[in-house]
């Protein structure tokens, strides 16, 4: 009999965290396609009549809406982070090596147009948010954290925190600890996106590095991290150079690890933790 109940327990318990996860698809008009995306609300928000902030949280290349719920190494990590700050995350799925920007050349490459004008729109139609840029922020792994360091940088009306965790800070593969086969393929295929653009400096507003002047105007609380190990630090310690050049207040560190789950499963709390502090400053509860 205990072991029945037991069970039952574990079965209502898995249901509860189960229900504070919605799968939801997204038709864009821009790319005339239907995107998958992942809400997690706080533990009861279907019972409260508070209004929440938003956390746009990005994958990584070729990764999915719901690599963030399925690849941590610590368990219900996104649930648990939700609950302890009181906010709505968001996992928005877009296409592989994408960068989460607009193509000039290519219709279904617009993921800019769909975050900032399809998704955000949507999360704050369908969902009790405090629509305003004061309660609103986004980070990401990888290709996420160019996309939240370039996303943020061009609509700094609409966030108020932006991060970045192991983030292609640059797209210049010239600058990956990688092979050169790696290199060259993710090199071919941003002239697919992008046409020929030149990787030198002045940068390319297609990349993060080439944002830095917007970066120190827009006032955005920025926070960058990334391992010591990582395929991509040199990315990471080039536009740390470039704000503290162009004197950007910012957050930068450098810890141990490499491009791996267990870095970011132990870097998110800590993005968590700033963009709270960030969403405090300004009034938002």
């Amino acid at each position: 009999m205990k072991k029945i109940t037991l069970i039952l327990s574990l079965i209502i318990w898995s249901s509860s965290l189960f229900a504070q996860v919605d799968t939801i698809e997204i038709y864009s008009n821009a790319m005339n396609k239907t995107l998958k995306a992942a809400v997690v609300k706080p533990k009861g928000y279907e019972h409260r009549e508070a209004s929440y902030p938003t956390v746009y949280l990005l994958h990584g290349g070729a990764g999915s809406f719901s690599d963030w719920h399925l690849k941590t190494t610590e368990e219900n990590l996104l649930i648990n982070l939700a609950n302890q700050y009181g906010v709505l995350i968001i996992t928005p799925g877009v296409g592989p090596s994408s960068y989460y920007y607009d193509s000039p050349v290519l219709d279904s490459i617009q993921y800019e147009t769909y975050i900032i004008e399809e998704l955000i729109p949507y999360i704050d139609r369908i969902y009790n948010t405090q629509n305003k840029r004061e309660a609103r922020a986004i980070t990401g792994l990888s290709m996420g954290g160019h996309g939240a360091m370039m996303l943020s940088a061009k609509h700094p009306d609409l966030f108020i925190a932006a991060g970045s965790m192991s983030g292609v800070m640059n797209i210049d593969t010239d600058l990956w600890n990688s092979n050169e086969e790696f290199r060259a393929s993710r090199k071919e295929r941003q002239k697919e996106m992008l046409g020929n653009i030149t990787y030198q400096a002045p940068f390319s507003e297609y990349t993060a590095v080439g944002l830095v002047d917007r970066m120190k105007e827009n006032g955005i609380a920025l926070l960058i991290d990334c391992g010591v190990d990582d395929f991509l630090i040199n990315t990471n310690r080039q536009i740390h150079q470039l704000l503290l050049e162009n004197e950007t207040p910012h957050e930068y560190t450098e810890r141990p690890g490499a491009h791996t789950w267990e870095y970011w499963t132990e870097a998110l709390p800590f993005h968590m933790l700033f963009i709270h502090q960030e969403f405090k400053k300004h009034g938002i509860k």
